[in-house]
């Protein structure tokens, strides 16, 4: 059955990019003017602000990956080095830091060299998975943005894990960690006055207790709101709690909840979509009910622990920006809107797959991610 399918996928694909070249290119002549350009979502001095969504195709995520270790590598130099930074060595001479990325931006929007109706040909049968059936689904979209996504995070882990590991044994220890420099010269960001980057987010991330963090729970430590680690999520539950209790007692009451926690839970019920902003008064009702499933004890106070339930959607894992980003390519082309797209479907909106922004008009609009408030 395997061999019939792969038969079809190639007869149909040869068939539309043999229509494709011998007609009138106008499924995508207004996109024309439009330059794939490669993105970096990485800062060395302070956290990003959105999350960006991750490359579609893995060979563009692969260029992108590569122009991000090497300005990582030139910033970690700087930072380390701060000697070198405005007096270089004797003979040194100067490198071509960006020509090879300039290089691969005309290489991606050469179509000779890369032709994207030629990548989603050869894509679409690794996305169509489940089942193999001619048509992407949502389901099927959000579990490829996922395996793009798990792969960018294990690899900026790993980066940051072979810089930490001081004794090079594959292990991470509280005192090999040092702190992004951002948390020690910003007191007004997540850092040292709460529970972030200190030993009780580190402890709480070592999932086996023996003291040392492995690749997974140091991927876990950078990126608690992927984690499945029932400490780690307590943790974030009790970094909430101090984060809103304006009041000190320990708890969250209805008004810490209701300004602040509910709003985060109502934006991801929603899903980021543009929505009106209803007022204080519409909303209290909503907030009321849900505080009051959460309060099992009755004490109308939230712990740590009644936080848990919703602790998802105070922290949006990589698989909510994976639908999110999903949910928007087949809105922009599914063409016959019926929730799923084809091949042709695909190759008759590109860009859509390769520009990778959720606002053709203003890049600002991307998804706030939650994890460094």
């Amino acid at each position: 059955m395997g061999k019939v399918s792969a038969i079809v996928y190639i007869t149909v694909a040869l068939l539309i990019l043999f229509l494709i070249s011998h007609s009138p290119k106008k499924h995508s002549s207004h996109n024309r003017h439009r330059r794939l350009k490669l993105r970096s979502s990485y800062t060395f001095n302070k956290p990003t602000t959105h999350h960006e969504p991750v490359a579609f195709d893995p060979l563009v995520a692969d260029i992108e990956r590569r122009r991000e270790d090497r300005q990582w590598e030139k910033q970690y130099f700087e930072h380390s080095h701060p000697e070198f930074t405005h007096e270089p060595a004797p003979g040194e001479e100067s490198q071509p830091e960006w020509e090879d990325f300039m290089n691969a931006e005309d290489y991606l929007n050469d179509e000779e060299k890369f032709n994207v109706t030629n990548r989603l040909v050869l894509l679409f049968p690794k996305i169509d998975a489940d089942p193999a059936d001619g048509f992407v689904t949502e389901h099927e979209l959000t579990e490829w943005n996922m395996q793009q996504a798990e792969k960018e995070v294990l690899h900026r882990t790993q980066r940051e894990m072979d810089i930490h590991d001081k004794n090079h044994d594959g292990l991470i220890s509280f005192a090999e960690y040092e702190p992004p420099s951002w948390v020690k010269n910003d007191n007004t960001s997540v850092g040292f006055d709460m529970g972030w980057w200190k030993e009780e987010h580190f402890n709480a991330s070592d999932a086996d207790g023996d003291g040392l963090l492995n690749i997974t729970e140091f991927n876990d430590f950078l990126h608690p709101a992927d984690s499945k680690n029932p400490k780690l999520l307590q943790w974030l539950c009790q970094e909430e709690v101090r984060e809103r209790d304006t009041d000190k007692d320990g708890k969250v009451n209805f008004n810490e909840f209701f300004h602040g926690l509910f709003d985060l839970v109502r934006n991801y019920d929603e899903e980021g979509h543009n929505s009106s902003h209803p007022s204080d008064d519409s909303m209290e009702a909503p907030a009321k009910r849900l505080f009051s499933q959460l309060d099992k004890d009755g004490d109308r106070l939230l712990s740590a622990e009644e936080l848990l339930p919703i602790i998802g959607k105070l922290h949006p894992s990589e698989r909510y920006y994976a639908k999110q980003q999903a949910d928007y390519i087949i809105s922009q082309a599914d063409s016959d809107k019926d929730g799923r797209l084809t091949l042709l479907e695909m190759i008759d909106n590109p860009y859509v797959f390769y520009s990778a922004i959720f606002s053709d008009e203003d890049e600002d609009d991307y998804e706030y991610h939650d994890e460094f408030r």
